[in-house]
């Protein structure tokens, strides 16, 4: 598993200066959409050799997805910048919370969708497809979560994301109080300030370096 691990750190691929070349046809589409997996970012920072710890998430990664993700490639020129960006992502998104799985999930991917974050959309679109078994809230994320039918704890808890996102000197006690009205508690609401922050640093990051999500996203859960 360490070769495979250290093998998926592919170099990062820097694009040539100029315009993008127009519409392809589509004979060639499948072949120029598979530039997500080797154009990683626009960025040349070569990769440097994993620590113990990343080789190991590296592996499960592996093991568990079938794949290493292409952010934690793109990180992977400075491991203090990839274990921090690991830590967190894992305490935001994984770790014991008043908020569900899928809920996190659904916070990321309304959260990307104002900020039009390609790669974000992507793969925590695909996420929300898997967790809720229902492909067609995952498509209702990505594109306007208010043409979703949900619950007001869902509705009140995008709300206050996407205002955090969009208007954050706006928040007031009124919005607070509206998610301990949807059965949030204080630390529910921390929880949903922290994973809406981190998805607007991930996606300034994501945008600013164009980085390509990987093209086995697309496919999931449809």
């Amino acid at each position: 598993m360490a070769k495979t691990a250290r093998k998926s750190l592919e170099p990062n691929h820097k694009r040539a200066p100029g315009p993008r070349p127009g519409p392809v046809p589509a004979s060639v589409a499948a072949d120029a959409a598979a530039g997500d997996d080797t154009e990683i970012t626009a960025l040349a920072l070569p990769p440097v050799p994993p620590t113990p710890a990343m080789e190991a998430y590296f592996a499960k990664c592996e093991e568990k997805l079938g794949f290493v993700p292409n952010v934690l490639k793109a990180y992977g020129f400075a491991m203090p910048k990839l274990e921090a960006f690991v830590a967190m992502y894992n305490d935001l998104m994984l770790a014991p919370s008043g908020l569900s799985k899928l809920e996190r999930e659904m916070i990321a991917v309304a959260v990307s969708s104002h900020n039009r974050c390609y790669y974000c959309l992507v793969a925590h679109g695909a996420a929300v497809r898997q967790l809720s078994g229902d492909p067609v809230l995952g498509e209702l994320m990505a594109m306007n979560y208010r043409a979703a039918r949900l619950s007001e704890r869902h509705r009140a808890m995008l709300d206050f994301a996407v205002r955090l996102t969009a208007e954050p000197w706006t928040i007031e006690e009124d919005d607070r109080a509206r998610l301990r009205r949807a059965s949030f508690s204080d630390g529910d609401i921390w929880d949903i300030s922290a994973v809406a922050a981190f998805f607007n640093m991930s996606n300034r990051v994501a945008s600013a370096t164009d980085m390509r999500p990987n093209k086995v996203y697309h496919a999931q859960a449809r």
